[in-house]
């Protein structure tokens, strides 16, 4: 009898488990600019003792344009979570500045595959939004441009390449452009270097 009432309890709980999945497209912009290869995740955030769920991540394209999807499987609805890490508008403070959005419970769907998208819009990294919070280490694409867990190499091959221009030609804006550059690229380094050591 014990028996019979455990396998039951056991079917019960996972006939009430159901896949749910949820996508997100956008663009994020640095001011007029495309916020190209900045760092964006799609969470499922739980309370309690049940670890949160990493559905999907990636990068902006050379638009600043990004698409994510993912799902998990559920006893009660997901709480989707956006997460975007980045560095506009941040001088050469350590790590990134990290926003997180609560996406609506309207575009969860059942099954494996989202059947619908939410369209978060086009989003200006430097505005400074409610409870940010900053992010110490946050993984970078590969020397190259290229993180092959993410990106196939025909991608890569399209991805902008950072050219130096001739600093004797260049107009006050452009060597501003290219300090705060500088800088970004110091900063990347001794995040690596954290991160190495920190291995």
């Amino acid at each position: 009898m014990k028996t019979s009432l455990i396998v039951l309890s056991i079917l019960g709980a996972t006939l009430a488990i159901r896949d749910q999945s949820i996508a997100i497209k956008g663009k994020l912009l640095c001011g007029s600019k495309p916020a190209n290869n900045v760092r964006v995740k799609l969470w499922e955030e739980d309370s309690g003792p049940d670890p949160d769920d990493l559905l999907d991540q990636g990068y902006t394209d050379a638009n600043g344009e990004f698409s994510l999807s993912g799902g998990t499987a559920e006893v009660t609805p997901i709480d989707p979570v956006f997460k975007v890490y980045h560095d506009c508008d941040d001088g050469i403070k350590p790590g990134s500045r990290k926003v997180k959005f609560a996406l609506p419970k309207s575009y969860i769907t059942e099954g494996k595959v989202p059947k619908k998208t939410f369209d978060i819009g086009v989003l200006n990294l430097e505005t400074i939004f409610a409870k940010e919070e900053r992010e110490l280490i946050v993984s970078r694409r590969r020397r190259g441009g290229m993180n092959a867990d993410y990106l196939d190499p025909e991608a890569a091959e399209s991805q902008p390449k950072v050219v130096k221009k001739d600093k004797s030609s260049s107009s006050s804006s452009e060597s501003a452009e290219e300090k705060r550059e500088a800088d970004r690229e110091e900063k990347v380094a001794k995040e690596e270097a954290l991160s190495v050591a920190a291995e």
